[in-house]
């Protein structure tokens, strides 16, 4: 069974970082796209962050472009998105996502495109 479990996540001030995790289990593919969403009370789900494991390749939102960063360690099969400068407006549930081929690319994709969900990890970010 495909699991994925996302961490990390807790109350910080505004300015501060927080790095959420997603371990992967249970995946038979190679390669696949891991992505980040998030959704603050009463709003949409709303893409974050991914990357792929086949080329490597990234994406961000441009509401956080320069403050976080998503990385893998395949070893561990987790990937990592590192939260810097939080900003109260990233407060949010955050969940971790996978899609397998052939949608293995960091390209943004709607919710409905993934094969697999995490459950969600709370961050608020306190002004």
């Amino acid at each position: 069974e495909v699991q994925l479990q996302a961490s990390g996540g807790g109350l910080v001030q505004a300015g501060g970082s927080l790095r959420l995790s997603c371990e992967v289990s249970g995946f038979t593919f190679d390669d696949y796209g891991i992505h980040w969403f998030r959704q603050a009370p009463g709003k949409e789900r709303e893409g974050v962050s991914s990357i792929s494991k086949f080329d490597g390749s990234t994406y961000y939102a441009d509401s956080v472009k320069g403050r976080f960063t998503v990385s893998r360690d395949d070893a561990k099969s987790t990937v990592y998105l590192q939260m810097n400068s939080l900003k109260p407006e990233d407060t949010g549930v955050y969940y971790c996502a996978l899609v397998g081929p052939p949608f293995v690319y960091a390209v943004p994709l709607p919710p409905h495109g993934m094969d697999y969900w995490g459950k969600g990890t709370l961050v608020t970010v306190s002004s």
